[in-house]
């Protein structure tokens, strides 16, 4: 007798729902509730790895200089567990006198191992009731899986996780950016908890190019700014810039690939606090800016999800609204200043063609193709605090770029002024 052919497909769907991860919508407060600006960094290291200062050092300082939550997002680690640090050098001496004055001898641990001195981090459960205050600051759980490929690095954030995260490896670059991924969104479904990965700057090392990301299921985020003084946001002879990838990903996914939007990020990245230069990656870089009803990790991740916050490295924005007519968006504007807002986008039935791009002498990485001038192209630029671009019914996508002329403080580059990115808006079909 046959299988029935209602149970075969019955059980075809289990068996996808258990193996293709899928995302949990983020739960948002209800929709009466008014929204509110929130700005926060994804992107922070701290002792836990990398990072050359206590994590209650790092939370005391973002909080004081106006930030609402903050993700400490070490290594290949959450903030959990037992860890002890070595004492053994000068500056980490000088870094500990500063912590122990600031947080007293009854909190903090201290033990002499084989004559070494050695100071145990306190875990994120330990510390963070010191600064939480509800709408006013939240800490969100994250790490920064850290996988490699032969000589690619790849660096994916996981933020609000319930569990470790452990990097999974692949055959390629875009085999390994998808099993961390996936893993990700699998803890997402299992646990219920809303938490997302995000893709951390593509051109450090030259690790990542356009076409190894393209084709990465499932994924809405990716840093169009870091402001770590090694990530080559701008890109270089060969190599094509961080924004120049988002539009050409924007492009194919929205069009070719089927694939939903890619939303930009800009984070700090910092690892040092002991002394600020252009030479360090330093705090106070690069940030978004969240529209949410609630200061919650759901709320800030369900906001995020449908692409309502902006990126900025220094530019303020009092108004943005993204709809099915276009982009309009008004900027906070500092005396003196300048603005003009670029607004970016690619149209429909583009020239998809490309070209191999051109390596550098000696180097075994790939880089990303060149292709047509069609994508990401300049739509239109308005200049003054106030912008706006209405649909004409043949984009494929628009984005906007606010560029003020004023230098930002303690650049991560040469030259660098502040601006702000709005998310780019799918165009309805006419």
């Amino acid at each position: 007798m046959p299988f029935p052919r209602f149970l075969v497909r019955s059980a075809l769907a289990l068996v996808c729902l258990i193996l293709i991860p899928i995302r949990v919508p983020a739960a948002q407060p209800p929709a009466r509730e008014p929204l509110n600006w929130y700005k926060g960094n994804l992107h922070t290291h701290t002792f836990w790895s990398d990072g050359d200062d206590f994590p209650e050092m790092i939370v005391e300082w973002y909080k004081t200089n106006d930030y609402q939550f903050l993700a400490l997002s070490d290594h290949n680690i959450l903030q959990r567990g037992t860890k002890w640090i070595t004492m053994t050098n000068a500056t980490r001496q000088r870094v500990f006198e500063k912590y122990l004055a600031r947080h007293g001898t009854n909190v903090v641990q201290r033990r002499t191992t084989h004559g070494t001195p050695q100071v145990r981090l306190r875990t994120l459960e330990e510390f963070r009731g010191l600064f939480e205050q509800s709408e006013r600051f939240l800490l969100i759980p994250s790490e920064e899986i850290t996988d490699k490929v032969k000589k690619h690095e790849i660096h994916i954030n996981a933020t609000n996780l319930r569990d470790f995260v452990k990097p999974r490896g692949g055959t390629n670059v875009s085999d390994a950016i998808q099993r961390d991924i996936d893993a990700v969104l699998t803890q997402r479904r299992r646990s219920g908890q809303p938490m997302f990965p995000h893709i951390n700057h593509p051109n450090f090392g030259w690790a990542l190019t356009a076409e190894d990301i393209m084709r990465v299921r499932n994924e809405q985020f990716f840093e169009v700014y870091n402001g770590h003084p090694s990530v080559r946001n701008e890109g270089d002879a060969h190599h094509a810039s961080v924004e120049r990838l988002w539009d050409i990903l924007l492009a194919f996914r929205l069009s070719e690939l089927g694939m939903g939007p890619l939303y930009g990020l800009a984070v700090d990245d910092a690892h040092h606090y002991q002394q600020f230069s252009r030479a360090d990656s330093n705090p106070g870089r690069g940030w978004i800016v969240v529209r949410a009803a609630r200061l919650w990790a759901s709320a800030i991740i369900a906001a995020m999800e449908a692409g309502d916050f902006y990126a900025s490295s220094g530019v303020r924005l009092k108004k943005v609204a993204r709809s099915r007519q276009g982009i309009a968006l008004e900027v906070d504007p500092d005396p003196g200043v300048e603005y003009t807002t670029q607004f970016i986008g690619t149209l429909r039935g583009f020239d998809p063609t490309s070209v191999p791009g051109t390596q550098p002498t000696n180097s075994p990485l790939p880089v990303t193709r060149i292709y047509s001038p069609d994508i990401g192209a300049l739509f239109a630029e308005v200049r003054g605090p106030r912008a706006e671009y209405t649909f004409h019914g043949d984009e494929l996508y628009v984005r906007a770029k606010v560029i003020s002329t004023k230098p930002k403080a303690n650049p991560y580059a040469k030259d660098e002024f502040e601006a702000a990115w709005v998310q780019p808006v799918v165009a309805p079909s006419r």
